[in-house]
This record gives structure tokens, C-alpha cells and sequence, in this order.
């Protein structure tokens, strides 16, 4: 499980708000799906100024990369699930006559030696053609749809996306970015982008980026047989410390007050939920909410306490989480042991967003945010 690094791709993704289903609709609709490691997730909105309006939206927990770890294979039970939930997906599309789409899917049918069968099979049974990206255009996803999170103070920036199967970490330096321009700097980053390559017009650079090979369910799936909670649980974290080995962003010091690290995946609004004591999650709450290092570490020393009934009946968490959220916290502790923040910046937002807004963009239908 090598790590990569990126050549190039376009897309550009921009965080928004959600609202209630539309009846009257003025633009064209456009969808979103994203079949991850773990989950398959849509989204069907319209543009709206700058921004577009959620009309509807599909989750449900497939485990698409359940075994992949022993066999390289995507299973026949979890394509099985996979399938059922892209028919309902299917279903969504034709009822909402959608014509403009980008269906994506990621690690687990990159990794998998079937992953093209599947998708086969998903264009053959339920007409939905997707396709499968690359590592880097999930970074570069990752980076722009945190965007409207970059602080004006921030100089150096981690973007984090923990996946099901993968994480990808970029870091960028905006030292030479007027700060009231460095979050638009970041949203043009949408033609791709290279480690030390030149800066963009706006003088943002990225120093390096990688994608990890382990996410919360491939993690999982290494340790599945070791019984002691806290010691999965460490040995998790420096397993995936070890495969940081060769990201190497930054060659000097650099004052924490000006580093910010943006998080974007479940687990880390699961970790926001929790540090904030919601007993039902508020996006409105979590997303944009910064954390220090002290505060994440007392969440996730919480959660070894709790033990794994205890995080099962904890409502912040749920039965569903529970056995993703430890391989998750160990991948976000080892992030902080190598670079601890004073904010940590949660992000409820990502790829699907990613894509509806590139899809827009590309179609002019969306107006020039000011800064």
C-alpha cells in the first residue's frame, strides 16, 4: 500500500448550505453521487447566486470495501448492497428528471480487482454510468470545498480528508496571499495542482500532498482481531503515523498561531458532536467549528473510556459509527502528534458538494462570489 501523489485533474467543489426540498424549479437540477469505501451518498441540487439549494439527498451505509484487505476483491454481498442502494438512487434521478450528473466512485473500486466489473454491472442493472477518480481529484476535492473555512490569519494549511479507505492530506502555504484573498486562492485551485509547483495568480502553493492508503474501514479491517480496545486503538495510530513517512511539507518552523488544520469526514464531526455534548447532531453547530489539539485528545480519551458499548449507546456516536470511530480518532491523533493546531477546523462538506459545483462552474450558472 504505497501512498501516491498527483498529477493533475480539474474539478472544483464549494461548500454550501443545506435546505428543504424544491418544488418550483427555475434552473435545471444537478446531481452528485459519491460511492465511497463505506458509504454511497447523493446529492440533487439547483444553483442558486453563488451558491446552490439542496432538492434532495441520499445516504446509506453499503460497506462496499468490507474484506477487500484479505482478498483484493470487492465481495458479492457488499456489491450486492451497493447495487440495491444505487437503484434507489436511480429512482431519485428519473423522478427528478435530472439530464446534468457526475457519479464517482473511489478507493475501495480503485483498490479492488473487480472495480471495473462493478461498474459494469451498476451501468447494466440500474443505468447509472460512474466512474472512478483518481486520488488526486479527491485531494484537490478535499482542499477547495474547505475553502470558505481558510482563516485570514492562516499562513500554513493542512487539509484533511479521512475516507472510508483513504486519506488524503494537502498542505499548502498562502504565506504570500493577501490575507483577505486567501480563501478565494484556494477556490482557484481548480485546474489541479502539482507539490512545488508554482504558486497560483493569487500566490497560494502547495508544498506537498499525499493519499494514505487507510481509512476508517480499512483500518478497521487490519486490527479486527486484536480483542484490547486501547491497544487497537494505538496501534492504529502509529500504523498510520508510519505511512506519513514521506509527506514531508514543510522544512522550517512555522508559528502555530498561523497553522490551521481544515478536517473533512465523519469522523471528525463526530469528534466536533462530541466535544460539544449534541445529543442530536446540528450541522449548523459542527460545520466551521475550530478545536485545539487538548480539546480533540479529551474527546478521544473520552471515547477509550467509554469503551465499545459505551460509544454503541452514545448518542453522539450511534451503533452505526461505533466501529468506524476509533479507526478514525487513531488516524486524527497521529495527524495531531505531528502537527498539533490550537484550531482545527471541522468541515461538514466534501466531494459530492465538489462535484455539483464544478458542474455548475463549468456551465456558467453559478455568479462570482465577492470577497
Amino acid at each position: 500500500m504505497t501512498p501516491q501523489r498527483p498529477r493533475s485533474a480539474d474539478a472544483i467543489p464549494k461548500a454550501v448550505e443545506s435546505t428543504a426540498g424544491l418544488k418550483a424549479q427555475v434552473h435545471p437540477l444537478y446531481a452528485a453521487l459519491d460511492l465511497g469505501t463505506n458509504s454511497c451518498r447523493m446529492l440533487i441540487a439547483q444553483p442558486d447566486g453563488a451558491q446552490f439549494k439542496i432538492v434532495d439527498s441520499f445516504s446509506k451505509s453499503v460497506q462496499l470495501g468490507q474484506g477487500l484487505e484479505e482478498t483484493g476483491r470487492l465481495s458479492r454481498v457488499s456489491m450486492d448492497r451497493t447495487l440495491q442502494a444505487l437503484r434507489v438512487c436511480s429512482q431519485k434521478l428519473r423522478q427528478y428528471r435530472v439530464k446534468k450528473m457526475r457519479l464517482v466512485a473511489t478507493e475501495a473500486c480503485r483498490r479492488a480487482a473487480n472495480g471495473a466489473e462493478l461498474m459494469r454491472q451498476v451501468r447494466k442493472e440500474t443505468g447509472l454510468k460512474l466512474e472512478i477518480i483518481k486520488a488526486e481529484e479527491e485531494a484537490q476535492l478535499a482542499v477547495l470545498s474547505c475553502a470558505p473555512l481558510v482563516t485570514r490569519d492562516t499562513d500554513q494549511l493542512l487539509v484533511v480528508d479521512i475516507g472510508g479507505g483513504s486519506t488524503e492530506l494537502v498542505w499548502i502555504d498562502l504565506v504570500d496571499v493577501q490575507p483577505k484573498l486567501r480563501s478565494r486562492a484556494i477556490m482557484h485551485m481548480h485546474r489541479g495542482f502539482r507539490s512545488g509547483e508554482r504558486p497560483n495568480k493569487y500566490g497560494a502553493k502547495v508544498v506537498d500532498w499525499i493519499s494514505v492508503p487507510l481509512g476508517v474501514a480499512t483500518l478497521r479491517d487490519l486490527f479486527n482481531d486484536v480483542d484490547d480496545d486501547a491497544g487497537r486503538f494505538a496501534l492504529m495510530s502509529l500504523l498510520f503515523e508510519e505511512k506519513l513517512e514521506s509527506f514531508i511539507p514543510y522544512d522550517r518552523a512555522y508559528k502555530m498561531e498561523h497553522f490551521q488544520i481544515i478536517g473533512t469526514s465523519g469522523t471528525v464531526t463526530t469528534v466536533a458532536a462530541s466535544h460539544l455534548g449534541l445529543q442530536r447532531y446540528d450541522r449548523n453547530k459542527v460545520d466551521g467549528l475550530a478545536m485545539s489539539s487538548i480539546e480533540i485528545d479529551k474527546v478521544i480519551h473520552d471515547y477509550l473510556r467509554l469503551g465499545p458499548v459505551g460509544r454503541q449507546n452514545d448518542p453522539r456516536i450511534g451503533k452505526d459509527r461505533q466501529a468506524l470511530i476509533m479507526s478514525g480518532a487513531a488516524i486524527l491523533q497521529a495527524l495531531l502528534r505531528c502537527w498539533p493546531t490550537h484550531k482545527l477546523s471541522v468541515a461538514d462538506r466534501g466531494l459530492r458538494e465538489g462535484l455539483l459545483y464544478a458542474q455548475m462552474s463549468a456551465d456558467g450558472v453559478l455568479r462570482e462570489q465577492k470577497s
